[in-house]
Order: structure tokens, then sequence, then C-alpha cells
């Protein structure tokens, strides 16, 4: 089997999972399972369909870094929940799925799933760096539309896009991305940064919409280009434009570093994480298969242990 790695960006898929199937499936304490149940159903299918050898659970050590905030303050204002002046603040997390996580993060170590995180970076950031570096080919899957900087052809570098959820996957490339939204996937960061993006806390530069953003990178490339344009009088960008950049200077200083993911941390080589697929036997299987039955967790475990049995 051909070699493929396939990075999870895990936090997006738990929230998918649990909005996806029932909170009323849970444990015989109470406890909800559902977002539990839907991450392995997930990993099974994903691994599954597209032949996957390595995988990383890539996991939010710290979901709002800081100095994303010290750079944008709005960055990701609406999720929180309560800011921790010595540590990553409290993202706002549903009361049933909360419990959950240490359920997940139980499953995947017996399973055998490398998981990774990095202090003070978001799972982006871990993707960004194994994307960028992997001698393989890649998968993300995530439902984050800032990934798609990351697609890139030569390097057989695409996204697994789970927006529309788990029957209705879009496999993206760099053709994808150009029909969508008229620009290359090394253009995304700017033309997220020009366009904004509630989601994030990014304002964007106002008068400058999707249409318009992909105009002028079209025109002048990146960013860098286009605001090298907007100092320049001999230029033939136009004036309503030149203005609209000028009023979003402070913005614009700062923004392409919050957006942009950081592709260049130092992370466990895939064989040291434990990122190659194996078997789930032993001990670790005979307790899945426990935690399985204690947890409500249907056929769940068994589809994992299935999908990952073929790697006998």
């Amino acid at each position: 089997m051909p070699s493929r790695l396939m990075l999870l960006d895990t936090a997006s898929l738990y929230f998918r999972a649990f909005y996806g199937v029932p909170d009323t499936i849970r444990r015989s304490d109470g406890t909800p399972v559902n977002a539990v149940r839907g991450l392995l159903d997930m990993i099974a299918r994903l691994t599954t369909d597209y032949e996957a050898t390595h995988l990383v659970a890539c996991w939010d050590d710290d979901w709002r870094p800081q100095w994303r905030v010290d750079l944008l303050p709005t960055y990701k204002t609406h999720r929180v929940a309560e800011v921790v002046q010595t540590g990553p603040d409290v993202e706002v997390v549903p009361d049933p799925l909360e419990p959950q996580i240490p359920m997940i993060l139980r499953t995947l170590e017996l399973a055998g799933i490398a998981v990774v995180g990095a202090p003070d970076h978001e799972a982006d950031d871990v993707i960004g760096t194994y994307a960028s570096s992997a001698d393989l080919p890649v998968d993300v899957v995530t439902g984050d539309r800032d990934l798609f900087q990351l697609i890139d052809d030569d390097r057989k570098v695409r996204v697994i896009y789970t927006a529309r959820g788990m029957k209705n996957l879009d496999v993206l490339t760099e053709a994808s991305i150009v029909e969508k939204y008229r620009v290359l996937p090394v253009q995304y960061a700017d033309y997220a940064t020009l366009r904004g993006d509630a989601s994030d806390g990014l304002p964007g530069v106002s008068g400058i919409g999707e249409k318009t953003a992909a105009s002028l990178l079209g025109e002048y490339g990146s960013l860098e280009s286009l605001l090298a344009a907007a100092q320049d009088p001999e230029s033939g960008l136009s004036a309503p434009v030149r203005a609209k950049l000028a009023a979003a200077a402070d913005y614009l200083a700062v923004a392409p570093t919050v957006v942009k993911v950081v592709r260049d941390l130092d992370l466990p080589t895939l064989d040291d994480a434990g990122a190659r697929l194996r078997p789930i036997t032993g001990d670790a299987r005979a307790e899945l298969e426990k935690l399985g039955r204690e947890w409500n967790l249907g056929g769940s475990v068994t589809r994992l242990l299935e999908a990952f049995d073929r790697f006998n």
C-alpha cells in the first residue's frame, strides 16, 4: 500500500461529531458519548476511504495563542468563555461536550493514534508544519478554510473538507480553490486577510469583499505587492482602493502573521510520534473493547478496530 499521511484537525472533527450525533447517546452514568462515538467513526471511515497509512490527531495546545491576540486583539474573541491571565483562555465549549474530551484522548491513546500539539500554538500550526515537511502525500481533514493555504498539488497536499458533513466530503486541490475563490492556495491567506473572516474575528479591509480581494490578488499576486502598489503613485491602483488600504494600514501590518499558519514548529518526526497505523492488539485492544462496552460506544470501537486490522 502506498504511504499517505492523514492530519486531523481534531477539535474541528469532535465538534462536528458532537453536533452531528444526538447527545441522548450516553453511558450508564449519564455522561454523553456522542462526540466520542462520532469521532471514532470518522477516523475509521476516513483512514479506510482515503487509504491513510500514517495518522496524526493534531491538537490545540493553545486554541487562541497570546502572540496572535497581541497582534490582533479581536482574534477569536467571540469564542472566549473566560480570560486566563496565566495560560490559554477558556474556549466556549458546550457543557455536554466538555467531559468527553478526556474520553476522546483516552480512546486515541488506546488506539495508538499519535496526538501532537505544540505549546503556544494551534492545531493548524501543527498541521502546517507536518504538511510542509512530509515526504509523502498528505490529506488534511478539516472544516476550517484557513487550511486551504496548505494545498499544494506539486507536493500532493490536499484538503478533505468536512463543512458539508461526512456524507458530502469535498477533496480540494489547487483547481478546487481557484474555481471557488479565484485565487491560488498560496494566495488564500492574503485573500482571507483582505476579505476578513468573522469566524476568526478578522475584520478584513472595509469595502473589500471576496470578489474585489480575488481581483486584486489576481492582478498584483500577493498582499505585499498590492501594498507596494498602494504606495507607488505611478501604479494603476485606483484611488478608492488606495484609500481603503490606507484606512486599514494598522490591521494589514499584523493580520498576515495571524492568518498564516506556522510551518516550522519543532515537532517529533512521524516515526517518533508513532504516526504509522498498526492493528490495535494486546492489552490496548482489550481495554478499548472494555471501554466500548462501559461507555456505550456501540459499534464505533468495532469499526475502528476493523479499520486498523487491515494493516496486519
